[in-house]
């Protein structure tokens, strides 16, 4: 075989195994949220937090996030998030925010400014799970992009270094 093919084999397997990873690390984190009973008014709090250091200091924040393929199969994506306005009206409450991504299966780890940063839109609400006893179970989804969802942004992952990729 040549090593030409063997590097290729490689860099997929390592890819694979990445987002192996991401799917344990989503996964993981979903579940201490839903063991805590996390709740939307609690996540659109830290939400505030991070928009208020993302304006003062440019942070932005790891998130994970699952992508929906053809086939209905689910596979989670990573980026970072610059958190730009939180709006509250009613029961609603919607985030305007800046996503960098930086790995997806199809076309493993993106460096920094390959990808055009995308702006969108994320709904914060409690998701109503009749088969855990009619458990709520807090969700952020995507408004723009109906095939990402359940963005779970980690506040203690944050740089402060990205606001030159975000324009």
């Amino acid at each position: 075989m040549a090593s030409s093919h063997i590097m290729a084999d490689y860099r997929q397997w390592l890819t694979f195994q990445r987002q192996e990873q991401l799917s344990r690390e989503h996964q993981g984190i979903s579940q201490r949220l839903e063991d805590a009973r996390a709740t939307a008014n609690q996540v659109v709090q830290a939400y505030r937090s991070m928009a208020e250091k993302a304006s003062m200091e440019g942070a932005c924040y790891r998130t994970l996030f699952l992508r929906e393929r053809d086939n209905n199969a689910s596979l989670p994506c990573e980026g970072w998030l610059f958190v730009r306005r939180v709006l509250s009206e009613g029961n609603s409450t919607r985030v305007r925010v800046t996503l960098l991504e930086t790995f997806t299966l199809e076309e493993g780890n993106i460096p920094l400014g390959d990808k055009p940063a995308r702006k969108l839109t994320l709904e914060i609400f409690d998701k109503l799970d009749i088969n855990k006893g009619m458990r709520t179970q807090v969700r952020v989804d995507c408004l723009d992009t109906p095939q990402d969802y359940h963005f779970i942004t980690l506040l203690d992952a944050v740089r402060g270094d990205l606001r030159a990729y975000l324009t």
